[in-house]
């Protein structure tokens, strides 16, 4: 009897524990020497599990797994350090060589605002990892906007920098092109809003004075920009969802558009209703484009899809749904590694996924308690 149907075998008769998953998954062999990927999922229960990455996808707990770190609303990672927030503060942990993580440091961010209200939803970090931003809510009044942090690389002691003015709902994170100079977002509002930030050198953020042009949608319908994501190097890929100001159950599926970033900061197109491709996910949740910037990932509450990435060229089909439970959040490694949470199956998948083929990696999906969040940080 293999692994697998011993666990499924133990699941079925015993309703094995995240502890019996654990000690599965920890005797299976590496498939190379060291890990290519650490993996950080938050809980519901205020832990964090992580993983180290094998060549091939398998993934192995990390030793001390899982750690407790209080409640998780956001968090990321670089190379030496995990961040996380509670909405009020912003934790640092050091990354141990083997993965393991440990509080070094924290700040208060929440008190940065007027009368100590709102506080950071969503963090984020520049393309080079220096500065750490978050969408920080109810900034100024019932606004929101981006507050921005420079680091301590030796300590993981973060240094507030400021705020942007709130005179938009910066709800959503920024994505920063290869430049690392412009960064851009979009938001399903009632203004369908498509707009970007040059980021400054000491880390700070000042809003770009663009008006990018959105395709005209299919007749009836006007398009909601609603996720932004960039590649590597000037290239902003957006979805957009045929809207009439609501959703309606009969509207055409989202389609994907790709918009280039030239030397002012403005996006230019070529996108069509015509030439851009349609999803399988119709609610869009999360939009991720690979390192090698050939691929873009396209998640939701029906599934998983991938299609072909060509910089300013339209974007092209290629997978159909590789799975049909609702993704909610996703990220890549180096290695054409996916990595993909499902809250409401309690499940992490893998994928590996490079332009000509697409495959599961063994053990996936993983089971996991209640997961809320993920982080990789690439070894490779």
């Amino acid at each position: 009897m293999t692994r697998y149907l011993r666990f499924v075998v133990c699941f079925l008769a015993m309703l094995c524990t995240d502890v019996a998953f654990t000690q599965i998954t920890s005797t299976q062999t590496d498939a190379s020497g060291s890990p290519v990927a650490y993996v950080y999922v938050s809980l519901s229960n205020q832990n964090v599990k992580a993983f180290a990455a094998s060549s091939n996808g398998k993934l192995t707990p990390v030793s001390g797994s899982p750690f407790h770190v209080g409640y998780v609303e956001s968090m990321t990672v670089n190379a030496k350090y995990l961040f996380t927030t509670d909405s009020v503060y912003i934790y640092s942990y050091s990354i141990a060589p083997d993965g393991a993580i440990k509080q070094v440091a924290s700040i208060n961010a929440q008190q940065f605002n007027p009368d100590n209200y709102g506080g950071p939803g969503i963090l984020f970090l520049d393309r080079s990892s220096a500065t750490l931003y978050d969408t920080d809510y109810y900034c100024c009044g019932d606004n929101d906007a981006y507050q921005f942090f420079s680091m301590n690389n030796v300590t993981g002691q973060l240094n507030y920098l400021g705020v942007t003015t709130a005179t938009w709902d910066y709800y959503v994170p920024l994505s920063f092109i290869g430049n690392n100079v412009y960064a851009y977002a979009s938001e399903c509002s009632e203004y369908s809003s498509i707009f970007g930030f040059q980021r400054n050198n000491d880390g700070t953020l000042t809003a770009l004075n663009i008006n990018p042009r959105v395709p005209t949608a299919p007749k009836g319908y006007y398009y909601c920009p609603n996720i932004a994501v960039a590649d590597s190097a000037n290239h902003v890929a957006i979805a957009l969802t045929p809207s009439q100001g609501y959703a309606p159950k009969s509207a055409p599926p989202p389609q994907l558009a790709t918009y280039t970033a030239i030397s002012s900061g403005n996006l230019t197109t070529t996108s069509t209703r015509f030439n851009m491709p349609k999803t399988a996910v119709k609610n869009i949740i999360d939009l991720g484009i690979s390192p090698s910037g050939k691929l873009i990932a396209v998640s939701g509450t029906a599934g998983l899809q991938v299609f072909h990435f060509n910089g300013s060229k339209p974007i092209t089909d290629y997978t159909g749904l590789l799975t049909k439970d609702e993704i909610d959040q996703f990220f890549w490694d180096n290695d054409n590694h996916l990595y993909a949470i499902s809250r409401t199956a309690g499940k992490l998948f893998v994928f590996r996924i490079t332009p000509t083929s697409v495959s599961q990696a063994p053990g996936s999906p993983y089971r996991i308690t209640k997961p809320e969040n993920i982080a990789v940080l690439p070894k490779t």
